[in-house]
C-alpha cells in the first residue's frame, strides 16, 4: 500500500474514463475523473480518507470540523472526518447559490479543512470557503483526492493538500481539439456547466 493514491487505481476501478467530455468548469477534456466510482467501495474510501487525514495533520493542519461540497466532496469529505474523528458538514447548491446544508452551523473561529474530490479551477471550493467565513469558522487548510488544476496550489495563500496530481490537458471549447475532430461530447458530474 502506498501513502498516496496513484492514477492506476482510478483507472482499474473506471473512475478514469477517456472521451470528449465538457467538464464543470466549462472547460472541455479527453480525460474524466468520476472519483464516485472508487469511493463506492468503502475500503478504497476509508484508505483515501485516511491518506488525506495523515497528510493534512503531517502538514500541521489540524482542524475542529471537515466540510465538503455535495455531492462530489461527500463520500471522501466523511471519509477524512472519520479517520481525523471530527464533525463532518457538508454545503449544497440551493437557488444555484452554494449554502450549508440545513441546520449546520460553526462555533466562532473554528477551525475547518474543505475537501473536495477533484480540482479543476477550484471554483466550487471557493465557493464553500466564502460560505464557510460568512458563518463565522476560519479555513485553515484544502485537501482533494486529485488535483488537476495543473497548479501546485490553486488556492494559495491556504495549503493544498492533494492525494493526487493529474496533469491532463483542458481546452476552452472554442480551441478544444476534440471538437474540431467531430468527437461526441458528454457532460458528466453533477454541476450543469
Amino acid at each position: 500500500m502506498t501513502d498516496r493514491l496513484e492514477l492506476w487505481e482510478l483507472t482499474a476501478c473506471g473512475a478514469h474514463q477517456r472521451g470528449h467530455f465538457r467538464l464543470s468548469s466549462g472547460l472541455h477534456s479527453g480525460d474524466y475523473l468520476q472519483c464516485a466510482l472508487y469511493l463506492a467501495h468503502p475500503r478504497q474510501a476509508a484508505r483515501a480518507g485516511s491518506l488525506l487525514a495523515a497528510g493534512l495533520l503531517e502538514a500541521g493542519h489540524e482542524p475542529d470540523v471537515v466540510v465538503a461540497p455535495a455531492l462530489g466532496g461527500l463520500i471522501i469529505g466523511y471519509a477524512t472526518a472519520a479517520a481525523l474523528d471530527r464533525p463532518f458538514l457538508f454545503t449544497e447548491r440551493s437557488d444555484g447559490r452554494m449554502a450549508l446544508r440545513r441546520g449546520f452551523g460553526f462555533a466562532p473561529g473554528q477551525r475547518v479543512v474543505i475537501v473536495e474530490d477533484v480540482v479543476t479551477t477550484g471554483r466550487s471550493t471557493r465557493e464553500v470557503v466564502e460560505v464557510v467565513e460568512a458563518a463565522g469558522a476560519r479555513v485553515i487548510a484544502m485537501a482533494a483526492l486529485v488535483n488537476r488544476s495543473v497548479r501546485t496550489n490553486p488556492f494559495d495563500p491556504l495549503p493544498f493538500v492533494p492525494l493526487l496530481e493529474v496533469d491532463f490537458p483542458t481546452w476552452d471549447p472554442a480551441d478544444c481539439p476534440l471538437c474540431r475532430a467531430g468527437e461526441t461530447i458528454v457532460k458528466p458530474g453533477s454541476r450543469p456547466a
